[in-house]
């Protein structure tokens, strides 16, 4: 059996033809150009299932992984921010399975990352996981049993969004101290900026910046890693999970700053067994396959 599985994001849609053994057999893309609107979104999502559906005609059904929260039961963006304008409403799984005549299933990018990851990636062979993106925010997913946890209302696991330091610093979401206003990539770019009095553009940039010695760049990564291993700690805590997954732009530079992460750590609680994501940008179409595989196969 032939599954598609596609990744919405805010920068990029990627998809890709897998089967049930997890060998994938084509891939496409294309620029989500999000600032264009919601039907352009669509138009650039239809395309690339298009490319895939021209390949392999007999797929058997389409499994979407999308940023914001989503309705599974239905298929409906609960809620969406402004990096996918007009998302929010709308009827996606409802408006693919009328457009291509296929099952789908539609997530949260998060959950079917973890689903990806726990199927072909750093969990398999694990039914208790909880997975963390440090991207532009902080994404977050959990599975207990084998199956994703998502929450009564659609937003268990947005660990981005618990509150890590009272009254600090204002989130895009309405309040402060959220914990990706401390372990992001976009809250490593500011932090870095503050520090060192330099305009970096990127987490690039500031790993460069630390690389060639910059201390005072050294001494945010430093405080970077610290809260990290303590938010990890603190999920570990309340949810106990067999491994944890870290994934996103952030651990693509993991070899700058894994050890010394894996020291705080081992400090806090040794049993802790935190991982780096294995498949990359790739995770979230496998896991959107995965989930309507499942479904079929049910």
């Amino acid at each position: 059996m032939n599954i598609i599985g596609i990744d919405i994001g805010g920068t990029s849609i990627k998809g890709l033809v897998i089967n049930e053994r997890g060998e994938e057999l084509h891939e496409a893309g294309a620029p989500t150009e999000a600032s264009r609107g919601k039907d352009h979104i669509i138009l650039q999502m239809e395309k690339v299932v298009r490319q895939l559906l021209d390949r392999y005609p007999d797929a058997a059904g389409i499994g979407i992984g999308t940023a914001g929260r989503v309705d599974v039961d239905t298929g409906r963006i609960v809620y969406a921010t402004d990096n996918l304008p007009g998302w929010q409403g709308f009827e996606l799984r409802q408006w693919c399975e009328a457009r291509f005549n296929l099952p789908v299933i539609a997530d949260n990018d998060a959950n079917t990352a973890l689903a990806g990851e726990a199927w072909l990636g750093a969990g398999v062979g694990l039914a208790d996981l909880t997975m963390l993106t440090l991207g532009t925010g902080v994404g977050g997913a959990n599975m207990i049993g084998g199956k994703l946890y998502r929450g009564a209302h659609w937003n268990g696991g947005e660990w981005g969004h618990v509150v890590f330091v009272p009254h600090g610093h204002p989130c895009n979401c309405g309040m402060q101290g959220c914990i990706e206003q401390y372990v992001s990539g976009t809250a490593l770019v500011r932090l870095a900026r503050e520090a060192a009095q330099q305009d970096y553009a990127s987490g690039r940039e500031v790993f460069a910046a630390y690389e060639q010695g910059n201390a005072a760049v050294a001494a945010v990564i430093r405080r970077f890693v610290d809260d990290l291993a303590l938010f990890i700690h603190n999920i570990h805590i309340g949810l106990n999970p067999r491994a944890m997954i870290l994934g996103g732009g952030v651990v693509e530079a993991k070899a700058l700053w894994w050890d010394m992460l894996e020291q705080r750590l081992a400090a806090l609680d040794p049993a802790l067994d935190v991982r780096a994501a294995s498949l990359g940008n790739r995770a979230g179409a496998i896991g959107g396959a995965r989930l309507v595989l499942d479904e079929l196969l049910e």
